[in-house]
């Protein structure tokens, strides 16, 4: 039997088929092959289009056939993985009414703002565990307020993941998982935040049927089937947002237990068994795949917008010539501290682990006789490792002291240079494993499918290819340093 994973990202969709019996990874594609679009129609707003998703997915899936490694029809199991806190309104009929508003818009943070006070900012944090925020509630808040015809028209709200599933299958549902993320959860009442719906007038007959994680959330339409070559009635069997998925591909169940992601947004996952929040809610709890109201399992997350996307910017505005490995290797090339320069990667939104604050990307310390493009390269991968550290205080301050942190070898991991700041600067040892969302989510199918009697089989032959030790000196303490400096100067402006 084979599962498939489908990887609902910001930039692409990723897909990977694996061997149940082996957890052996088959195949994997990628589409499309350039960075999908953002759209922002005004400062701080970022929309995708669902329908452009679900396109993609499709033309991954049938890529990946393309590759001839397996037979389509093995296929047992769906598993999908997606970008987090994204609004998708559909219409009776299932059409979706206006782009997605995604993770890292900004525009309802003004109306999370006002909630968080009117609500009661205590009341918010014992039982929501966080600030409404520009969270998805907060979004269709801002829907309701300022798009009513929109409004007016929606059947069912549902988070990216939900949509690609709906889209196989033809059901809507959805899980505590998912609407935790949206801020549409009550921890303490075990039900739909009452607080959040009364407080925003939302219609609590928008969310769709409430699902565990890993469960079969409907069987693939004759139609799609017949499409994408696969049999009819294959379970969905798993969804989950990319950050908690990323922590499961990772084997990160337990409490004590920390993931970490660099792609687009950066990320550091840490697993609780504790219904924990921060006072400032500059880092956030949701329910993680395996939580459940009898066996609480917290995913306390710090999120960082600006992250892999400046090294994308940073790529294209040199000319675009180079791959991501040339720029890794010429990073090396510079010494640490890139002679000087400081760069802030902070240009994609609001950022949480800020209070909210949007203070945009920033270069310093520009010297015309010394710097060159290198040193930008360096200099970003170096910004983007220390806005890890001033996040991973932030999370220490809130009890978290990871031990050892695990990642997958991809995106910024992929560079040596950013790994080996990102260890030096927290001075916290990383192990890298070769696994991404796609395969997460193809094992998620298998547990969701009870292929696996347990996570804990489904890990068993699971192994760190590398383990990167912190230098035992101070010389990134005080690179650190320099550059918190110049952060807290933008942020007390």
């Amino acid at each position: 039997m084979l599962l498939l994973g489908i990887d609902l990202g910001t930039s692409s969709v990723k897909v990977s088929v694996i061997k149940a019996d082996s957890q052996q990874v088959v195949a994997s594609a990628q589409y499309p092959e350039t960075e999908s679009g953002i759209s922002s129609l005004h400062p701080g707003w970022a929309e995708q289009n669902p329908d452009t998703w679900w396109e993609h997915v499709q033309l991954a899936i049938l890529k990946l056939h393309a590759l001839r490694k397996y037979d389509p029809k093995d296929i047992g199991a769906i598993g999908i993985a997606y970008q987090m806190h994204g609004l998708v309104c559909i219409d009776k009929d299932q059409q979706v009414l206006r782009d997605s508003i995604i993770w890292c818009d900004s525009r309802a943070v003004d109306l999370g703002n006002r909630a968080f006070e009117k609500i009661g900012q205590e009341k918010c944090l014992l039982h929501l565990l966080n600030s409404p925020g520009n969270f998805t509630a907060s979004k269709l808040a801002w829907v309701k307020e300022n798009e009513p015809a929109v409004y007016e028209k929606i059947y069912q709200v549902m988070l990216p993941g939900d949509f690609i599933a709906m889209k196989l299958t033809g059901n809507t549902t959805t899980s505590i998982t998912a609407l935790s993320e949206g801020v549409f959860w009550d921890f303490k009442q075990n039900e739909l935040s009452k607080d959040v719906f009364d407080h925003y007038g939302l219609d609590r007959s928008f969310i769709p049927v409430i699902n565990n994680v890993f469960t079969e959330h409907g069987n693939t339409l004759p139609g799609v089937a017949s499409a994408l070559s696969l049999k009819a009635g294959i379970p969905v069997t798993y969804k989950a947002g990319d950050q908690p998925n990323n922590a499961l591909s990772l084997n990160v169940l337990n409490p004590g237990e920390v993931a970490a992601t660099a792609g687009t947004s950066g990320v550091i996952y840490a697993v609780s068994d504790q219904l924990t929040y921060d006072q400032q809610s500059r880092i956030n709890s949701f329910a993680h795949v395996n939580y459940t109201a009898d066996q609480k399992r917290l995913g306390v997350l710090l999120n960082i917008n600006g992250t892999g996307i400046l090294n994308r910017w940073m790529k294209n505005i040199t000319g675009d010539s180079l791959s991501y490995s040339a720029i890794n290797d010429l990073s090396e090339n510079i010494n640490p501290g890139s002679d000087g320069l400081v760069i802030l990667p902070f240009g994609n939104g609001a950022e949480r682990m800020l209070g909210n604050k949007t203070i945009h990307a920033h270069i310093h310390n520009i010297n015309f006789n010394v710097h060159h493009t290198a040193h930008l390269y360096r200099a970003a991968q170096e910004g983007i490792a220390f806005a890890f550290r001033y996040g991973l205080d932030v999370m220490r301050l809130n009890g978290i002291h990871p031990s050892v942190i695990r990642a997958g070898k991809a995106n910024m991991f992929l560079s040596k240079v950013f790994t080996q700041s990102f260890v030096n600067a927290t001075q916290t040892p990383v192990e890298l494993y070769n696994s991404d969302g796609s395969v997460g989510a193809a094992i998620g199918a298998g547990i969701g499918a009870s292929v696996f009697a347990s996570a804990a089989e489904a890990f068993k032959t699971f192994m760190p290819i590398q383990k990167i030790e912190p230098a035992q000196n101070d010389l990134y303490e005080e690179l650190y340093n320099q550059w918190k400096t110049t952060l807290l100067l933008q942020l007390n402006k």
